[in-house]
């Protein structure tokens, strides 16, 4: 999955946001279960540029919200 930058998640509509924070949720569980079991992750920085996209997505969100 490519990382999100701040205007491109802006452009999203709220259900948007909402269904690829659902999936990137999907992903970074796949991905710590992985490093749970011991196997070498295939990109190891994968794990925090989904943390941090999450972040981004939860906080734009919570934006989008206080100004209505």
């Amino acid at each position: 999955m490519a990382i999100l930058r701040k205007d491109e998640i802006r452009e999203m509509e709220i259900e948007e946001m909402y269904e690829k924070l659902g999936e990137l949720k999907s992903e970074f569980s796949r991905e710590k279960a992985l490093c749970a079991t011991g196997s070498a992750p295939e990109n190891p920085g994968k794990i925090g540029e989904l943390r941090r996209t999450m972040a981004r997505i939860k906080t734009i969100i919570k934006e989008t919200e206080r100004r209505k």
